[in-house]
């Protein structure tokens, strides 16, 4: 009988390999609907304004006559129609330009190059994170981020952390990141946040590190740290405020007053959901300057994706995009409290019972007033230190952002707060 032949071995599976991890959808620059709108608004309107050349229109700005009449005297024997048909071209090219920029950024590959250190303590959705490099020995240091945006703003990449480069200096940076609102922080109000977590996040660094740290706020976050110092001074080693305000008023009253009137118009969402979500506040933002966005993603159009410009670029607008809501009950006391009543400046802010009195401080205290800054105008944040006796201050020529990860921010900001606090700390 014929033999049958054994079949042959087969060779041994190989592992499938590793998935990779899909990458997270971009959703910015948010409010997208907002952005567009406001860029074609200003872009459609060049086209519009065109029969308004003839001059038979009233000009409600005096201070624009000079420029109208050189625009008359440069247009003087232009083709009407040549002119419309250019401006046709421009409107069509500079539209381009931004969608241009938003596809690109909705699609770099850049992905966040840092990861965070594993929390040493934990409460509800907020971490404390320890930036610290093993025999660290010089000053601790605590930072407490906005409500409204991811604390990791101070620690945005390889190339620009503030956290990190305090640590290579002998500083034990920690980082309270607040997390998102939750189940237990929908609940939350201004006292929950300074009285409460903040207070035991103070508790847990002195437990861990065995010092009482200085308390180094930004923008929101030195708000609610002047706060916990003149709750628990004697918990301190010092208060730093990056771009912190407390006068709302002082710079643009109707401007504060104007941002304190959309509070009834966000109560239905704030009652529903128990928080103020992303792109509302979003919104109130892109109200500081509606063509922020037609500007810088036209230029970042025009960059090279490769370079390290434009991924300094992503890297920034992913944060700002990775919002987190406001708790309902926050959101009423800043809206209603700060920009409505100027309740700081007015004396008359009250945490866990107590007026906000910052002339009760008697810790060493700096204040960094980034001089460009939009958001938190200089004499909202300089009322705060001008209020703490024997406050230091430092005024550089930076934006509110880019007083933490600009180019200019290592010489302006981050080398004169580490010589700040080694005189007063060591």
């Amino acid at each position: 009988m014929p033999t049958r032949k054994p079949a042959p071995e087969a060779a041994p599976r190989q592992p499938d390999p590793a998935p990779t991890p899909p990458r997270k959808r971009r959703q910015g620059p948010r409010p997208l609907a907002t952005h567009l709108t406001a860029a074609m608004a200003v872009l459609l309107n060049s086209r519009a304004g065109l029969p308004l050349l003839n001059g038979s229109s009233p000009i409600w700005r005096k201070e624009l006559e000079p420029r109208r009449s050189q625009l008359h005297a440069d247009l003087a024997g232009v083709d009407p129609e040549a002119l419309a048909a250019a401006v046709d071209r421009e409107t069509r090219r500079r539209l381009d330009t931004l969608l241009t920029g938003l596809e690109r950024y909705r699609h770099s590959p850049y992905q966040r190059d840092v990861t965070d250190p594993p929390p040493l303590w934990t409460e509800g959705g907020s971490r404390l994170l320890d930036y610290g490099l093993p025999g660290a020995k010089g000053p601790v240091l605590l930072f407490v981020p906005s409500l409204v945006n991811r604390g990791y703003v101070l620690d945005l990449s390889a190339r620009k952390s503030l956290v990190r480069w305090l640590a290579t200096k002998g500083f034990r940076p920690f980082l309270l990141d607040w997390g998102t609102v939750g189940a237990v922080e929908r609940g939350y109000g201004l006292t929950d946040y300074v009285a409460g977590r903040l207070a035991r996040a103070v508790d847990a660094v002195h437990a861990l590190s065995g010092h009482a740290p200085a308390l180094v706020g930004y923008c929101m976050g030195g708000t609610l740290a002047a706060a916990a110092a003149v709750l628990r001074p004697e918990a301190l080693s010092a208060l730093v405020l990056l771009a912190a305000p407390w006068d709302f008023h002082v710079d643009d009253p109707a401007a504060a007053l104007r941002t304190a009137a959309v509070l009834p118009l966000m109560e239905p969402a704030l009652t529903w959901l128990g928080e103020l979500p992303v792109d509302m506040i979003q919104f109130l933002f892109a109200g500081l300057d509606p063509l922020l966005a037609l500007r810088k993603f036209s230029r970042y159009a025009g960059l090279d994706p490769q370079s390290q410009d434009a991924q300094d670029f992503v890297a920034l607008e992913d944060w700002l995009n990775d919002g987190v809501p406001l708790a309902a009950g926050v959101a009423r006391e800043c809206l209603g409290g700060w920009y409505g009543r100027n309740d700081p400046a007015a004396g008359t802010w009250r945490v866990d019972g107590r007026i906000m009195a910052p002339a009760t401080l008697r810790l060493p205290a700096l204040a960094i007033i980034p001089a460009r800054d939009r958001i938190v105008p200089p004499g909202a944040a300089r009322a705060l230190i001008d209020a703490i006796p024997g406050g230091d201050r430092l005024e550089p020529r930076l934006g509110h952002i880019g007083m933490v990860v600009s180019a200019g921010a290592p010489q302006e900001v981050w080398t004169p707060l580490a010589d700040w606090l080694t005189a007063r700390l060591a």
